[in-house]
């Protein structure tokens, strides 16, 4: 894998998070990475506070760690590369604060730059954020040009002042605005009833499957464990929290432990649990976090998990085995492991292998549910 990268004429040791993911050839930075810095330096060299957002592994706040630099990511994961990244580069003492995705923005702001998340619902969750902002503050924001639509300058030309674009170079696209001071609200959170219950369920922009209940969790809840027994649970990758909440439903007794690298996913699994069961709250933990890093032998009785295949643009199972590998170190002797999978993706084979047994629980045309327990 290639993890030098030249910068706005800089050279910089890049790595890609998680280190040790399978797929090796993808780079930690990209083309928009590159076009933006390029026009940074060149038209903004005198800016000193700048506001970066969804920048994945840091490419640009090390490239920029001669400023003051806040990042803005909803992503964990990122989050570790950013410490890593500017480590790797002796960077470690550059002026770097990292915000996550729900904390409110600084106001002194000379520059904000955007990697355009896939996401467009995030990208107007930011927009509507930066709409409070100062007027005239100078945005830039990149990504790869056929991801840049006409929606996409819409929802700036909503929330900021009416965009430009620039030419695209290797592929990748600046669009160019400013604040205008117009303070417009977000639309999100979105709610919506929960079918079958008598709960509603409120989703920030950035969760999965947000504007309705996705149809892996809804095969999956019909497979969650119910009755009077005190489980030690986890939710992970626990999303808006709907596996977990309806756990808490099942198990008077059982405790949950939510979990996802995406603090919007965590914000929202908490409201839902005040929301629907305020009497429970007592029973969970909200954590942000790297699947389960650190919670070796945490001693959980049960693990449910939906684990995704894709890492932002990237189609990968790393994540996938990743959480099957620290499930196991977190389980208690006996305790099981219970997913929800596409068919094609084989899970079973995976969960021989490292636990050495797998069991089907229900499956459909689509989706297999399976148990693995932990014996040795």
């Amino acid at each position: 894998m290639t993890t030098d990268a030249i910068l706005a004429g800089n050279p910089f040791t890049l790595h890609r998070f998680p280190l040790d993911q399978k797929n090796r050839s993808l780079q930690a930075w990209d083309s928009a990475d590159e076009y933006l810095l390029d026009y940074v330096f060149e038209h903004h060299r005198d800016a000193n506070r700048i506001l970066i957002l969804n920048d994945s592994f840091g490419a640009l706040c090390c490239a920029l760690a001669d400023k003051h630099c806040t990042v803005v990511t909803d992503s964990y994961v990122s989050t570790l590369a950013y410490e890593y990244n500017l480590e790797a580069n002796e960077l470690a003492d550059a002026k770097v604060d990292v915000l996550t995705s729900m904390d409110e923005l600084p106001k002194d702001i000379d520059l904000i730059l955007i990697k355009i998340p896939k996401n467009s619902g995030l990208l107007q969750a930011q927009l509507a954020q930066l709409s409070k902002l100062t007027i005239d503050i100078p945005v830039i924001a990149a990504g790869k040009a056929k991801e840049i639509h006409t929606s996409t300058l819409k929802s700036f030309s909503h929330f900021l002042t009416e965009p430009t674009t620039s030419l695209a170079v290797k592929k990748s696209r600046l669009v160019f605005s400013k604040t205008s001071a117009k303070a417009i609200d977000s639309k999100f959170p979105v709610s919506w009833p929960l079918e079958k219950t008598d709960f509603t369920l409120s989703n920030e922009a950035n969760v999965f499957s947000r504007d309705s209940l996705d149809i892996g969790a809804r095969f999956f809840i019909n497979y969650l464990p119910m009755g009077k027994k005190p489980l030690k649970v986890i939710d992970l990758g626990c999303g808006n929290g709907v596996i977990g909440l309806m756990t808490l439903a099942k198990m008077p007794n059982a405790t949950v432990t939510f979990i996802d690298e995406s603090a919007m996913a965590v914000h929202s699994a908490e409201q839902n649990v005040v929301d629907n069961l305020p009497e429970r709250v007592a029973d969970c933990q909200f954590v942000q976090n790297d699947c389960l890093t650190g919670f070796e032998n945490y001693g959980a009785d049960l693990i449910l998990c939906n684990p995704p295949f894709h890492q932002a643009n990237a189609i990968t199972d790393h994540i996938a085995w990743q959480m099957f590998l620290q499930a196991k170190a977190a389980l208690r002797q006996g305790g099981e492991l219970r997913i929800i999978g596409n068919r094609h993706l084989e899970y079973d084979d995976k969960l021989k292998r490292l636990f050495g047994n797998s069991k089907t629980l229900g499956n459909n045309k689509k989706f297999t549910v399976l148990s693995a327990i932990k014996r040795s």
